[in-house]
């Protein structure tokens, strides 16, 4: 186990920088008009959501060159002059790691308190070895340790495999319960080992800032801690806009059916949502963990239909429900023909150096660092604290079209 998961871990990194070397010479997201229909996004979200891809590419920064104040990193901070950094956090390598960064958006910018989770590069594992193990999700505030924080490094067992105190449930109404609910243990643990370095934060600035919207942005395995963390935020009463890309699936149908109705998803209309889970063709994440292990998508998806860099607001569109079949989950049958399950990643870490011709001869189906490419490409190429956040061409600057030119 050890060794499987040593060898996915140092794959997938090599996938990851490797994903560099196939980068398009120019990766300017551009717009097209499209049909109108219900399905079609607005040039505004369209702006807004590759706006937040940036926003999040930044926290990879966290953990390798990081970022100071006022607002500097190695990546597209100077792209923000209007940001201030609150704070970073890195809870650690483990599988539950979670690393981010807080930051106020100050006029003429839009006036927002920003939290952006980032991604981890071990997803594979951290899906592969936890997704087994599910537990039952007790909203705020039934899941907080009386001592303030249930989530050091040396509870960790233990906060997986403990069931809840029953005297906590006791707080809750009736309209707060979360019926027969479980979530993935490894990102419950995730936004738990979080929660601690940037709740004090969050509650000082809604005092200080009461006009700043609070937003939510995270990719990957930060999409799943910050869909977590909206439905904390949401039962505080804050109210925050999230937007995810590459979300996982967290939890079991249950659960997925109370997002659905704490963010009123289904309900509102897609461009007005306050939860958009933005998710890409052949990205295989939103597809996992398996739903033969339980798992199931909320709703509030935004997709992108075109698998090259860089989409138009044609490429992207709102889909229905909890698994719209013209969206990812069209791509079920797909992932089920590539066999996104152990199986298939401890026969790729065996196979792929065979003499029999080797890596690039493995069927199409097992060439899943093709697919974790696709996990990155969210409007840019996203994991690379880079400047300007592309190694090919590190110095251009993102065009931002007028509006009078669509």
């Amino acid at each position: 186990m050890r060794f499987r998961s040593s060898l996915l871990s140092s794959l997938h990194v090599a996938f990851w920088l490797l994903g560099a070397q196939a980068l398009p010479t120019s990766q300017s997201p551009f717009i097209l008009d499209s049909d109108d229909n219900n399905r079609t996004i607005s040039v505004q979200l369209f702006n807004e959501l590759e706006e937040l891809s940036r926003i999040v590419d930044i926290s990879y920064c966290v953990g390798i060159t990081g970022i100071q104040k006022p607002f500097l990193c190695a990546s597209r901070c100077q792209e923000f002059p209007d940001f201030e950094l609150v704070t970073t956090w890195n809870t650690g390598p483990l599988l539950s790691d979670s690393c981010g960064y807080i930051v106020l958006s100050h006029p003429p910018s839009p006036p927002r308190i920003i939290i952006a989770f980032r991604g981890t590069y071990s997803i594979a594992n951290t899906i592969v070895d936890l997704s087994t193990v599910p537990q039952e999700y007790v909203p705020y505030p039934g899941d907080e340790d009386e001592s303030g924080d249930s989530t050091s490094s040396s509870t960790i067992s233990e906060t997986l495999l403990k069931p809840l105190r029953g005297s906590k449930r006791s707080v809750h109404t009736d309209e707060s319960k979360c019926t027969n609910c479980t979530v993935h243990s490894g990102f419950l643990i995730s936004w738990r080992h979080t929660r601690p370095h940037i709740l004090p934060h969050i509650k000082n600035l809604m005092v200080k800032y009461p006009d700043y919207q609070l937003i939510l942005v995270g990719h990957s395995l930060g999409g799943a801690v910050a869909a977590l963390a909206s439905l904390d935020f949401q039962a505080r009463g804050w109210e925050p806009q999230v937007t995810t890309f590459g979300e996982p699936r967290v939890g079991n149908k249950a659960l997925m059916k109370y997002f659905d109705t704490k963010f009123r998803l289904g309900e509102v209309e897609g461009a007005k949502s306050s939860y958009r889970r933005v998710t890409h063709v052949d990205d295989p994440i939103p597809l996992l963990p398996l739903k033969e292990w339980g798992y199931r998508m909320h709703a509030g998806e935004v997709y992108i239909s075109k698998a090259a860099l860089s989409p138009s607001v044609a490429d992207l569109q709102h889909c229905e429900g909890d698994e719209d079949t013209s969206c990812i989950a069209g791509a079920e049958a797909a992932a089920s023909e590539a066999r996104f399950d152990a199986q298939a990643l401890k026969e790729m870490a065996s196979n792929w150096w065979s003499e029999e011709g080797g890596m690039w001869a493995i069927p199409a189906r097992f060439r899943l660092w093709q697919l974790f490419f696709a996990h990155r490409d969210y409007f840019w190429r996203l994991g690379l604290c880079l400047p300007g956040g592309d190694p090919r061409d590190w110095y251009r600057k993102y065009p931002h079209p007028e509006t009078d030119e669509l």
